[in-house]
């Protein structure tokens, strides 16, 4: 049977946590300098409809490091972005390499590409989800503070795809999930009610905050979102992490964000630029846990 990533809830926690290790290990060994081809002779189509600068470098670079070679393919490049049907393209380019990332807005056409694909497809960003960057944070906060289960992450922002990745990941990896979004910038309802048991929603920022080990935000619009730059950040005005946010968290808590970053928006320039800002690492370690994640799916 062929293993998809399309959700952070297709892996177990068993999985995951192998995942990370072995990303850990990869890390180390690059490092060293030690040469590693485990998947020479392997090709990874990489299909985007947006831009991309921390995805394509990362999996593009990954997979050059483990001896294979991947395929830039934008919605100009190929045929699925002038009107060929999704699962004659699954078909096709399933035919021709050994895995797939897609990063494309549908989260459902994702599902439609993986059902109709002979080899294994990972969601780099959907409109949903967005299972690789959550990868990349519980290996950076595992490198910095341990185990994250039985601990506090607090989610501040929107509540997008991101805030809903991090949602599925309170369940994988054990941790409680505190969440603070404006009225109309909730998570999605139905994540909301499966995950009731894992989350507690906020309308004040500051108890989101109190005694957390991880404070986590993301931008105020993401992108296809510009036109409702000044609305949201009217809506978004008082969710800034900034070092009075910090200071309501454990001492020795840690800042994350996916990036791009904008200082002096949802985080402050001497958050994300302090000693408690993990946002480097976090951005580093999306190479090596999709080189460990594409290690998994190609056995």
């Amino acid at each position: 049977m062929i293993k998809h990533f399309i959700n952070l809830n297709d892996l177990s926690n068993y999985d995951l946590t192998q995942i990370i290790k072995q990303a850990i290990k990869l890390k180390e060994q690059y490092k060293s300098g030690k040469i590693n081809k485990a998947l020479e002779n392997k090709t990874l189509a990489m299909i985007f409809d947006k831009s991309s600068t921390r995805t394509r470098v990362s999996f593009e670079a990954g997979m050059t490091q483990l001896g294979g070679r991947a395929l830039f393919l934008s919605d100009k490049d190929i045929q699925l972005g002038r009107g060929e049907p999704i699962i004659d393209s699954a078909i096709v380019i399933s035919s021709m390499v050994d895995a797939i990332m897609i990063r494309v807005s549908s989260h459902e056409d994702i599902q439609t590409f993986s059902e109709h694909s002979s080899v294994p497809i990972i969601n780099a960003l959907s409109d949903e989800s967005h299972p690789c960057q959550l990868l990349a944070d519980m290996m950076t906060y595992q490198e910095y503070n341990g185990s994250i289960a039985n601990k506090t992450v607090a989610w501040i922002g929107d509540g997008n795809n991101m805030c809903h990745t991090y949602i599925q990941a309170a369940k994988s990896f054990n941790f409680k999930l505190n969440i603070a979004a404006p009225k109309n910038y909730q998570p999605n309802q139905s994540f909301i009610e499966k995950y009731a048991n894992h989350i507690h929603l906020f309308t004040d920022i500051k108890t989101a905050c109190k005694e957390v080990d991880l404070i986590v935000t993301d931008v105020w619009a993401s992108m296809g979102q510009e036109t409702e730059q000044i609305k949201r950040e009217i809506a978004f005005k008082d969710f800034q992490v900034d070092t009075v946010l910090m200071s309501k968290a454990k001492p020795t808590a840690v800042f994350m964000h996916c990036l791009p970053a904008h200082r002096g928006k949802e985080v402050s320039a001497n958050v994300i630029d302090s000693n408690q800002s993990l946002v480097w690492s976090e951005a580093e370690n999306r190479l090596h846990v999709q080189k460990a994640l594409l290690l998994y799916l190609l056995n």
